[in-house]
């Protein structure tokens, strides 16, 4: 199959979209990418579709546990084998899976960085046809990004341990000069095919409001939208609890998500607001990068994010400020969700 064939078997598409095509060739003719392109817009295909028409594995670094279910998820549901190897699976699932990875049944596998140190994944790496590191999140690499992994940082060791280099790629919906430079400096990318879409997304509505009462607002938000799908991000785990605790006391379906939880209460919490058995989702910035929800009508920021490249990381498909400031200037699009 080609490309445009790939594309439209396995997700579902005629065309592609602004930028999807030039990496995808460039990854094709065995040449670095690095891409920058807003939430929503297709970057997960760039790396995805040439793994399919690769021989060999791409391996996709991925920072959270979350994303990487989420769309090893949606890979299968399209009829694409791919797994995740990370600190969710139990010893013997995680055994299995790289057993399935040595004998060729996924094209694609997403992991932790904190994984490529260690003996078992470096034993299964070194004896893999590895065609190519996809780095998604990419602004975790750069210092100057507002999600910094010093694990990131053990890429470029990892695959100067492989036999053979394969095609590296980066991907991000946000990136400053400076962390563009970082990137391609911190993974050594090669003469890389670099394409920004820019970050305007005509189809939000941004609105920035100073209520006297945060909370009595939020209420009133989600009265008025009854039914509808939205996340309420929070500066700190308590005020995730307060909110959250006061959403469900006042007969709203919600539920949490932040570091402070253990491993299965997330999972389960992810899940019920993915799967629709909880409509509103409260959490700290560690929820939310890279999830997949189309149904999403709102994002809510309870209180003012680090900066505004998290801003724009977290904004999803609409977005409502809430501060205690009122010298913020209200800004709207188009199309209002």
């Amino acid at each position: 199959m080609d490309k445009k064939q790939v594309l439209k078997q396995y997700f579902g598409y005629d065309s592609f979209r602004e930028g999807q095509e030039l990496l995808i060739d460039s990854i094709l003719q065995g040449q670095d990418a690095f891409g920058i392109m807003p939430t929503g817009s297709g970057k997960s295909m760039c790396f995805q579709i040439p793994a399919l028409m690769t021989k060999g594995i791409t391996l996709v670094i991925s920072p959270l546990i979350s994303l990487m279910k989420d769309q090893v998820s949606t890979l299968n549901q399209a009829g694409i084998h791919a797994a995740f190897l990370n600190s969710s699976l139990t010893a013997s699932q995680y055994y299995k899976a790289l057993s399935y990875a040595k004998e060729g049944r996924y094209p694609i596998i997403y992991v932790a960085p904190e994984r490529l140190v260690t003996e078992e994944f470096l034993d299964f790496a070194l004896h893999t046809e590895i065609a190519m590191v996809a780095v998604d999140e990419a602004h975790c690499v750069s210092q100057w990004g507002q999600d910094f992994r010093p694990s990131y940082l053990k890429i470029v060791d990892f695959i100067n341990r492989l036999p053979k280099r394969p095609v590296v790629s980066a991907f991000t919906a946000t990136a400053t000069k400076e962390v563009r430079d970082d990137i391609i400096d911190i993974l050594m990318l090669r003469n890389p095919a670099v394409v920004s879409t820019g970050y305007d997304r005509p189809n939000l509505y941004l609105g920035v409001q100073a209520p006297k009462n945060k909370f009595d607002t939020l209420l009133n938000f989600v009265e008025i939208h009854p039914g509808q799908c939205g996340i309420i991000y929070c500066l700190t785990r308590k005020t995730v609890e307060e909110v959250c605790e006061k959403l469900s006391r006042a007969g709203f379906s919600a539920t949490r998500y932040h570091a402070g939880l253990g491993d299965a209460e997330r999972r389960n919490n992810q899940e019920d607001f993915i799967y629709d058995r909880k409509q509103i989702m409260v959490a700290t910035n560690a929820f939310g990068m890279g999830i997949d929800k189309s149904n999403v009508r709102y994002v809510i920021h309870y209180n003012m994010p680090k900066n505004l490249e998290s801003y724009y990381q977290e904004v999803g498909d609409c977005a409502i400020l809430m501060t205690g400031q009122t010298n913020l200037v209200e800004s709207r699009v188009p199309v209002m969700c």
